[in-house]
């Protein structure tokens, strides 16, 4: 077998990243070597392959769904908004420049197209089934001539798709119909059917319009996916509590301990890799939440400054707010906050800025002996280490380089009182690392909090897995999916007028 499938969405956010991660779940408890594969992912939350290679976290997650190692191969093109209008383009895991919109879908992009179907083939070539991503919709008219993550790369490939639309929303007949009549009969060709995400209700009450589509279509409805609350796999973008929106969906456990610990996270522009704030939220008796006021800190027993893809913005964000403000009182009080990659940098002295804002001198909040300069070839590694007595795993993502000069060694950074700032992300992933950690907090903000002795953070994303490849198994037609990741797309499907513009 050497199957593969592109799963594809009438807009973002329709469930392709989920329906791409159950369907690798499902397929791996068939027995089945299965990889994800995403060929163009635009994402300021990304994650570091063992090979040192950035990708977007959502490829990563759907790896450890199908229980494989992530690789570069997975997400060769990945861009990181730095601005609306320009972004920056990794490469195979490495940055190789920034570019505008109209740069990069001018030319660059359909220059990429021999990569990324390379990629792809040669994970074909190692795994029994490829399971990829699209991105959007591949119904965006005015980019396809240029596209290598939809239609492109299923033509290149040969591969068959399937449409996921969110019945949530609204109008999810409308939108099946309409992606397929807006593509050239030759892509037509490859769209072999429907998948219905977000479904609330009697299902019987749907199977009509499900006929009545593939009337009109003469295309098959894969699934019917029920609405579940606490679904979804670690965020491309957006402004979520990924596991208080996928595992726990803002229910919060009850405290081990008598209180509860509030954790206010600052929301500063181009946040970056917010699931960092997951296993806080994952916590038993811990409120997190999203702010971008002064008056939000105030009942905050932790503030959280998360990275972000334009340090020096966030931090004229911070300051015009009033928020820098409130976390030097902070500080001054001996409140935690702690500062994560761009957070941690936005708590130094001093930032020399040539590379990201090109700002060059800007004074930072001073709250951390820490000076940063940024270089211009980007830090990507997976370190370990020891901290709070503690044993810690976490990645780096960054181009800014930190010199300590003083306070009391944490991770790679420094803790002077109650503030803590690393760039090591995921390190709250580490159950006992982030136990002590909050101990410290708990015990700095007065609170009697106590942490779960036994929440497990792996044990909790692995069970959102299974629970994607549960629904799946459930509600997808799993044997004819299973033909269609074998066999391709069933001939003789009929074209659906106008088809695209030439």
């Amino acid at each position: 077998m050497s199957g593969g499938l592109l799963v594809a969405g009438t807009t973002s956010d329709a469930g392709k990243s989920v329906v791409t991660a159950g369907i690798c779940r499902w397929l791996v408890r068939q027995g089945v070597k299965v990889a994800p594969f995403k060929g163009q992912n635009m994402s300021l939350n990304s994650f570091v392959t063992r090979e040192g290679a950035e990708i977007g976290r959502a490829q990563a997650m759907q790896a450890q769904a199908a229980r494989v190692e992530p690789s570069a191969l997975m997400n060769p093109v990945l861009l990181k908004p730095g601005s609306d209008r320009s972004s920056q383009v990794v490469l195979m895991g490495k940055p190789v420049g920034e570019l505008s919109a109209s740069g990069y879908h001018g030319g660059r992009q359909e220059a990429l197209l021999g990569t990324v179907v390379d990629c792809l083939e040669r994970l074909r070539g190692t795994y029994d089934a490829v399971i990829c991503e699209g991105a959007g919709s591949p119904a965006e008219i005015n980019l396809r001539r240029t596209d290598i993550v939809n239609m492109g790369i299923a033509r290149a490939a040969k591969l068959p798709v399937v449409v996921v639309g969110d019945i949530d929303r609204g109008g999810v007949f409308a939108s099946f119909f309409g992606t397929t009549a807006l593509l050239s009969p030759e892509d037509q060709a490859l769209v072999a059917g429907y998948i219905v995400n977000k479904f609330r209700g009697d299902v019987s009450l749907l199977e009509p319009g499900i006929d009545m589509l593939r009337g009109l279509t003469g295309r098959h409805t894969y699934g019917i996916l029920p609405f579940a609350h606490g679904l979804g796999i670690d965020e491309e973008d957006g402004l979520r509590v990924s596991l208080r929106g996928a595992v726990r969906e803002s229910v919060v456990a009850p405290p081990v301990g008598e209180d509860v610990l509030r954790v206010a996270v600052c929301a500063v522009p181009l946040m970056s890799n917010f699931t960092d704030v997951d296993a806080l939220a994952a916590e038993p008796g811990v409120i997190v939440r999203f702010v971008d006021r002064p008056e939000e800190l105030a009942d905050a027993d932790l503030v959280v400054v998360p990275g972000t893809r334009g340090t020096v913005r966030a931090l004229e964000w911070l300051r015009e707010r009033g928020l820098a403000r409130e976390l030097a009182r902070r500080a001054a009080e001996g409140r935690p906050v702690l500062g994560i990659c761009g957070g941690y940098q936005v708590l130094s002295e001093h930032i020399e800025d040539e590379v990201e804002s090109r700002a060059g001198s800007v004074a930072g909040l001073g709250l951390l002996p820490v000076r940063v300069r940024f270089a211009a070839e980007k830090t990507l590694a997976r370190p370990t280490g020891e901290a709070l007595g503690e044993p810690v795993e976490g990645y780096e993502i960054h181009h800014g380089v930190a010199e300590v000069l003083g306070g009391e060694a944490f991770l790679d950074g420094c803790r002077v009182g109650a503030v803590w700032g690393t760039h090591w992300h995921g390190s709250l992933e580490s159950d006992g690392f982030r136990r002590r950690f909050l101990e410290l907090v708990a015990s700095a903000a007065g609170r009697r909090f106590v942490p779960a002795p036994d929440t497990s953070f792996g044990a909790l994303r692995e069970e959102q897995l299974d629970r994607l490849g549960d629904l799946i198994e459930e509600h997808a037609d799993t044997d004819a999916l299973m033909r269609l990741i074998e066999q391709g797309a069933p001939a003789g499907l009929p074209f659906i007028a106008p088809g695209a513009p030439a």
